[in-house]
């Protein structure tokens, strides 16, 4: 343990006493509350938020809030939280990690401090780790909630904006992280108030906490867009070339790094294919990004591993959890660089539209907490970066689990060849195993050696991660082998001989029952199905735990000793036995990245068989060490990725909070945009005029022509030159306040226009140019702030170069990306004023297009009347004068007459619109 570890555990045993003192006060009222009616229990809901509205604290009725959870969830799930979960509920609840083991029901100890923290009526997020679990959890526990009078909702992937409104309405709120993220991202890029679905950030409880925030947080949050323009052929040309390329010969790769680099005899072999003299002058830049994307396609993403292809498209495997990232591109190129590689249609590169790293979002609610079963090891990030504690909790019942050592062979064959047998033997006993490799290529290799040995088993990876919920309530079944890629953080809880909580569940749905819409029944129903589906597996469990339990077989070392920890955790829950162990090879990855001299040398030695297992001290200190290596690597990653995003948040809040306030129509336009005006003009006048003292050294035409650019211009040059061409002599400030003048006139005419067109109004609403502002500033901050993450992202792949001029990249990024957000919102300003007159000039033309049609109209139908009134009074003079209809002379007045009724009509019409207008000014003045 380190120094600064042991600095964190300082005061760890004063706060267990404190948490073990307040849960006994809960666990005190258990008779009490047992006491009440169904009635009774329910109002206390009321109870507590009329206590709250009347000044009490959340901590003052936290000891009868938990109560009421408690027993809430023994009437309707008859589960009732231990003495323990409600030492770590009430972790959770004053912002902490409670690092509490696998099985020991975290998922319910959620339930008290979600409770708790809703009452206020601010919402809570609860962040699992996929959909299943979201929906599955908000389903399970909302039982609780809904019966306490509070309303659950669920956001997964594919809802509408609609459905999502409604489920964060709810006062707690089930989701994924990246469905939390990216619908922040998406409240900050819609036009319209109805359209934000989120309403705040005020308290979130994050289910396997370590794995959302520490192993996702290395990759940011990305809303892209198509960028203009098609794909690029250059990624198939490239990824053809590479393939003649030879490693170590025309390239180097570093794995550690990441990183890829050209040698002088492979720029030559470049050059050579695309028929060039220098890869590096300036026109060919570009190819450069191409060529190294293809090598690191070739080299450093390998498939069934880092990403699958399925229906021809490259879907991206998370290698924390082994599932596919639905919707997920690599960026900057990588993307298309992989497609090239495998064949399959290249998709155009996509624009970063919005971004944060799950860091940033995080930092965004007012109180945070998490729930895992591994968080110690990591501690100290969540101290410095989440500013949140881990509080380990004890478990409910001892762990009696055994951990026996690392088996290590000299080569992987002699590895697999050991792992197969070891598991056949098991199986044939009938113990349960879940055996955990790392990637999807060799969960499948062992599937095919399992079949060669007679073994059925279930395979979840990416490729079946459909069924992984089902995959996973059955792995602690008597003879169940399951292979599985990472099941850390997977949060569904493998026990020994079945689920009777998931048994009971399909059953009831089976019978068509659905806790949402027919509570009451289901909750009815929900008891004897429970204790029907636990009578079905007590059996079961009974001969599993005289077979030892669950055994976790590794087949290798994670880079972080936290996944392995996970996965070693998913045996031994709640006090079953288990046993785990770890079958290593020296040739495995995390060895050959970390240690490959080491490893070279013992493996040119004949001394080892490869099928004799070696425990060796030397051997397992490299191996932690190559372990804490890795950590150190990837906390540097994840540590730099939240520098560079650092930069950008003030941005982003500046930007947001601004935007929100548009939106919201909290900004008063009048105020606002008359300031952008004159700032334009304060700006424009000061370039102009920093030539020299002299009016005759100012380039005035040039200041006319760029301002004639942003508005009508009506102050003539004409007015400052003398009878022989010269310009006056006058001061800036005496040019600047004639320009203050002219713009602030023509702002003042399309005011006047703009409220008193009819068009306008019908379009825009009752106060046409405040919204005709507002639309055209939302629309110039959203175009400008996307260009401005793509120049921020240009500039961020090539800072690190400064570092071989003594220059510090991160410096350098923070003062050349303010300078470029300050030139943003100058170009804001001078867009958002450009846009206004524009539109409001278009308005107007249209308005008097059609003032002149209907007056064309109105001629012609005169004309009309006037030649039908002729026509039948000719007719009857040549017959008689007596056959001439009594009406025909009024009918003709009548028909012109018609004609210029409908224009004093209209013309009436257009007069009261502008009369509302003008008291609509007046008013808005």
């Amino acid at each position: 343990m380190s120094f600064f570890e042991k600095i964190l555990r300082m005061g760890e045993g004063r706060i267990l006493k404190r948490l073990d003192r307040t849960a006994h006060e809960v666990v005190a009222k258990e008779e009490e509350y047992a006491a009440l009616s169904d009635e009774e229990l329910k109002a206390k809901t009321a109870e507590f938020k009329e206590a709250l509205a009347n000044g009490a604290s959340e901590d003052e009725i936290l000891v009868d809030a938990f109560a009421t959870v408690r027993e809430a969830a023994w009437r309707v799930l008859k589960q009732k939280p231990y003495h323990v979960q409600v030492m770590g509920g009430i972790a959770l609840h004053n912002g902490n990690i409670a690092e509490m083991k696998t099985g020991e029901g975290k998922t319910l100890v959620a339930t008290m401090p979600s409770y708790l923290n809703a009452l206020s009526g601010k919402g809570v997020h609860v962040v699992t780790v996929n959909d299943y679990l979201a929906s599955y959890q908000s389903e399970l526990m909302g039982r609780v909630y809904r019966f306490l009078g509070l309303t659950v909702g669920c956001i997964v992937n594919g809802q509408t904006p609609t459905e999502r409104v409604k489920q964060y309405q709810a006062d707690i709120t089930y989701g994924t992280n990246n469905e939390f993220g990216f619908d922040y991202l998406r409240d900050n890029m819609v036009q319209r108030v109805e359209d934000i679905v989120q309403r705040g950030h005020n308290f979130a409880i994050v289910d396997e906490v370590d794995s959302i925030l520490i192993d996702e947080a290395r990759t940011p949050l990305i809303i892209s867009g198509p960028a203009q323009g098609e794909a690029d052929q250059w990624y198939n040309k490239f990824a053809s070339l590479v393939t003649r390329l030879e490693k170590d010969m025309d390239y180097e790769v570093d794995e550690k790094k990441r990183t890829v680099g050209v040698t002088d005899v492979g720029i030559a072999a470049v050059e050579d294919f695309l028929g060039i003299e220098n890869l590096y002058e300036a026109s060919h830049t570009p190819l450069i990004g191409f060529l190294n994307n293809a090598i690191k396609a070739k080299e450093l993403f390998k498939r069934d591993r880092d990403y699958i292809v399925r229906n021809r498209e490259v879907l991206i495997v998370d290698e924390h959890t082994g599932r596919v990232m639905e919707g997920r591109r690599y960026n900057e190129g990588m993307h298309q660089a992989i497609e090239a590689k495998e064949h399959v249609p290249v998709k155009a590169e996509n624009q970063t539209l919005a971004t944060i790293t799950l860091q940033n979002y995080f930092r965004l609610y007012n109180k945070l907490s998490g729930m895992t079963g591994t968080a110690e090891t990591e501690a100290a990030e969540f101290m410095n970066t989440y500013k949140i504690g881990v509080i380990p909790i004890p478990p409910n019942k001892p762990m009696i689990r055994i951990d026996q050592p690392d088996l290590v062979y000299p080569s992987r064959r002699g590895k697999l060849k050991a792992i197969v047998n070891d598991i056949k033997e098991r199986y044939e006993k009938g113990q349960p195993i879940l055996v955990g490799t790392t990637d999807v290529a060799k969960s499948e290799e062992l599937s095919i050696l399992l079949d060669e040995a007679g073994v059925p088993h279930n395979v979840l990876n990416a490729k079946q991660h459909a069924h992984e919920a089902q995959v996973v309530f059955d792995a602690g079944r008597k003879g169940m082998v399951t292979v599985a890629t990472n099941m850390a953080g997977r949060g569904t809880d493998i026990m020994l001989g079945g689920n009777p909580e998931h048994i009971a569940d399909q059953k009831l749905r089976a019978r068509g029952l659905d806790p949402e819409e027919n509570l009451s029944e289901w909750q009815e129903a929900w008891e004897d199905a429970l204790t029907e589906a636990e009578a079905e597996v007590a059996d079961e469990h009974e001969e599993v735990v005289e077979l030892g339990g669950l055994y976790v077989l590794g087949t290798e070392r994670h880079d972080a000793r936290r996944i392995d920890n996970q996965l070693r955790g998913r045996s031994g829950r709640q006090g079953d036995p288990g046993e785990s162990r770890f079958y290593l090879a020296m040739d495995d990855p995390l060895m050959m990245k970390n240690m490959a001299a080491f490893v070279t040398r013992f493996m040119n030695s004949s001394l080892y068989p490869e099928d004799l297992p070696l425990e060796s001290k030397m051997v397992s200190g490299r191996i932690q060490s190559a372990q804490h290596q890795t950590e150190a690597q990837n906390f540097e990653i994840r540590k730099n990725v939240l520098k560079y995003d650092d930069v950008m948040t003030d941005q982003r809040d500046l930007i947001y909070t601004e935007r929100q306030e548009v939106l919201h129509k909290e900004i008063d336009l009048d105020e606002l945009i008359p300031s952008y005006l004159r700032t334009l003009i304060k700006e424009a006048v000061t370039h102009a005029t920093s030539e020299g003292a002299d009016s005759n050294e100012w380039d005035l035409e040039k200041l006319w022509n760029n301002l004639r650019a942003v508005y009508p211009v009506r102050a003539s040059l004409s007015e400052l030159k003398d009878e022989d061409g010269s310009f006056l002599h006058i001061s800036a400030t005496e040019l600047e306040h004639m320009l203050q003048n002219d713009i602030a006139d023509a702002y003042e005419e399309i005011l006047d226009q703009v409220n008193e067109n009819p068009i306008a109004i019908d379009q825009l609403g009752d106060q046409p140019m405040a919204e005709l502002e507002r639309r055209v500033l939302l629309a110039t901050v959203d175009r400008l702030w996307q260009q401005h993450l793509y120049e921020m992202d240009y500039l961020k792949e090539g800072i690190g170069l400064r570092a071989m001029g003594q220059r510090d990249p991160l410096v350098e990024y923070k003062s050349e990306g303010a300078l470029m957000f300050e030139n943003m919102m100058g170009q804001v300003r001078e867009d958002t004023v450009t846009g206004i007159f524009n539109f409001s000039h278009q308005f107007q033309q249209v308005y008097e297009q059609q003032l002149e049609v209907e007056k064309q109209q109105a001629e012609q139908a005169k004309k009309k009347a006037l030649a039908e009134g002729s026509v039948m009074g000719d007719t009857g003079h040549k017959e008689s004068s007596e056959t001439v209809p009594a009406g025909a002379g009024a009918a003709g007045q009548g028909s012109a007459f018609g004609a210029e009724a409908a224009r004093q009509t209209a013309a009436q019409g257009g007069n009261r619109a502008q009369r509302r207008a003008q008291k609509k000014r007046q008013k808005r003045r």
